[in-house]
């Protein structure tokens, strides 16, 4: 009788029962939260480079780093790759840039690639596995925590779009090949591949800007708002910059003379700390139409 009276009660107020199971999960979402701070604030994790990620955790990097990319890299057009020219080009770009990191066939990594964790991908595994606009996706963008730069700020697209068409053939080359090739290709007079122009500047993107002032490592010195980093006071904080009266104590705050500074502060002031990050044109535009902002 007892029982069957607990259970009218239960089926008379599965409220009741919704309540409890609730009050349960915040609990346990609350114990969870805090041991997950105490593992943080005593240190018990090893950041050390010299210790390799556990395989839970680096399992949980790997998938969400995959998903993320396809999500993001899924409506991106795939030019034509097949061009010979471009592959060359790609080659030159990946011989100048990428091999530092992630080898080649017959060629290990710089050694300070090998100091990274996680290490940097062999990348004739991943062009057989990874979509092109995938690959696309990861050279323009970067991926946090992992020690891949993002080169939408270093080079102009197309020549991004060159390097994903030698990746397409890295796979097929052996040593030897892939040797021989790299060889013809210095012997190929450097004016035969002229660097290719950056996009016409416009009036200035102020998203772009922004993410242009971190890729540029202005955060590293100067405290700017809306820009998450060090905020190391070396030098003077960029809040209301768009109000001062001067740019570097010595130009009239003009946007021409803005664009002036960012990209030539040495020749506004020999004396200055600030050093030439080679800011093109179209970035310099950009970065200023953000700092603007800040009023």
């Amino acid at each position: 009788m007892t029982t069957r009276f607990i259970a009218n009660s239960a089926s008379r107020n599965p409220g009741g029962t919704a309540i409890r199971t609730l009050i349960a999960l915040l609990v346990l979402a609350l114990l969870a939260a805090a041991g997950g701070t105490l593992f943080i604030y005593f240190g018990v994790y090893n950041v050390a480079a010299t210790e390799q990620h556990t395989g839970p955790v680096y399992w949980l990097m790997h998938v969400a780093m995959r998903r993320s990319v396809q999500q993001r890299a899924k409506h991106i057009a795939v030019p034509p790759l097949d061009e010979r020219a471009t592959i060359e080009r790609g080659f030159r770009l990946y011989e100048a840039n990428c091999e530092i990191c992630h080898g080649g066939p017959g060629v290990a990594p710089d050694a300070i690639a090998l100091g990274l964790t996680p290490l940097p991908a062999n990348l004739a595994h991943t062009a057989l596995h990874w979509e092109p606009a995938e690959l696309f996706w990861v050279i323009k963008h970067g991926i946090k925590m992992a020690g891949m730069p993002a080169w939408e700020f270093r080079l102009p697209e197309p020549d991004l779009w060159a390097i994903v068409a030698f990746l397409q053939e890295l796979p097929k080359l052996t040593p030897l090949q892939y040797k021989a090739i790299a060889q013809s290709l210095r012997e190929v007079d450097a004016e035969a591949v002229p660097s290719l122009p950056d996009a016409t500047p416009g009036r200035g993107d102020v998203e772009r800007g922004k993410t242009a002032v971190y890729q540029y490592a202005c955060v590293t010195c100067h405290k700017i708002p809306g820009i998450v980093g060090a905020n190391a006071p070396v030098g003077p904080p960029l809040d209301k910059i768009a109000t001062r009266v001067f740019i570097a104590g010595t130009l009239p705050n003009t946007p021409e003379n803005m664009i002036r500074w960012l990209r030539s502060p040495l020749a506004v002031n020999p004396k200055t700390a600030m050093p030439d990050l080679r800011v093109t044109e179209r970035d310099a535009w950009d970065i200023a139409a953000y700092l603007y902002t800040l009023k």
